[in-house]
């Protein structure tokens, strides 16, 4: 139903507006996705009967998702030019996203970061530290699965499976998820355990803890923001950076690298943006495919 709609605004954005071929291209996943998002949410209507409240539906998902409200506001531009082009086709009479504004930062969430400023943090961490050693797998492991900082100062040794690429984790409300996790961060988290977590007593309530202070206690929430804070300052950065920074990078670079919303939301351990449908969790190896070929680092 959406597709045949898609193809000729495709060719409209390149041979009336002659538009780049990566504008082009930017402009079609923008609508892809509102196309993804009616599916999921159970809406199925045709592009000429969405309305104005379903692409608020659809902005509010995106910010539920993490993604920058920059990101969303150059989205919005992308199915905005698809409505207009609607209206100009005469395929519908009133343009839905007419009123629609683009969405503001929100002061409670932290900036994302590029993916220059990451590896800018990552290289200016002090790697000849056990410390050091410890932090670069912190922040490896916070950016490559898009964990919670809860969920990461609880990780349990017997909840990797690093020869599957993957993490058990427990999220909020108890609820289990698998995620995918990258060779990077894969690669430092190893060096971490071999070469410094090997060398810590933990105490008996920690054995099976992946990251341990130095006396062999689990790191608290507290402790994982001023380590990435100190690390932050230590590179340059100006942005109010947190834990949780990582996260919406995580979901912010996946989505605008054209990975599917479903998928996003799995890995975040999101619930389901209907309550009328039930969905299956996504395959495993179609989520590590999504990091693999989205992600920055996967």
């Amino acid at each position: 139903m959406w597709q045949s709609y898609i193809k000729h605004f495709k060719n409209y954005l390149r041979l009336e507006r002659a538009l780049s071929g990566n504008s082009v291209e930017a402009y079609v996943r923008d609508v892809e996705k509102l196309e993804e998002f009616v599916t999921l949410a159970g809406i199925n209507l045709a592009p000429g009967k969405i309305e104005e409240a379903h692409l608020t539906a659809f902005l509010k998902y995106l910010a539920e998702l993490g993604l920058a409200a920059h990101s969303q506001a150059r989205m919005l531009s992308g199915i905005k030019a698809f409505f207009k082009y609607l209206v100009l086709e005469n395929e519908i009479a009133d343009d839905p996203t007419e009123l629609l504004e683009s969405p503001r930062l929100p002061r409670k969430l932290p900036d994302v970061l590029s993916y220059e400023e990451i590896e800018s943090m990552l290289g200016a961490i002090d790697h000849s530290t056990p410390e050091g050693t410890r932090n670069r797998a912190i922040i490896e492991v916070l950016y490559s699965s898009g964990l919670r900082v809860s969920e990461l100062t609880s990780l349990l040794l017997t909840h990797c499976y690093f020869d599957i690429g993957f993490l058990r984790i427990l999220g909020k409300g108890d609820k289990v998820r698998l995620v995918p996790i990258g060779k990077e961060a894969i690669k430092y988290t190893q060096i971490y355990l071999e070469h410094v977590r090997n060398e810590i007593a933990p105490d008996k309530d920690s054995g099976d803890i992946v990251f341990l202070n130095r006396r062999g206690g689990q790191l608290s929430r507290v402790m994982i923001f001023l380590m990435i804070k100190d690390i932050a300052e230590k590179a340059g950065i100006q942005k109010n950076v947190s834990p949780h920074t990582f996260r919406h990078s995580f979901a912010t670079h996946l989505i605008e690298g054209g990975a599917s919303l479903r998928a996003v939301q799995e890995m975040l351990g999101h619930e389901s943006i209907t309550t009328t449908e039930i969905y299956t969790h996504l395959d495993r190896d179609y989520l590590k495919q999504i990091v693999k070929e989205f992600h920055p680092r996967g």
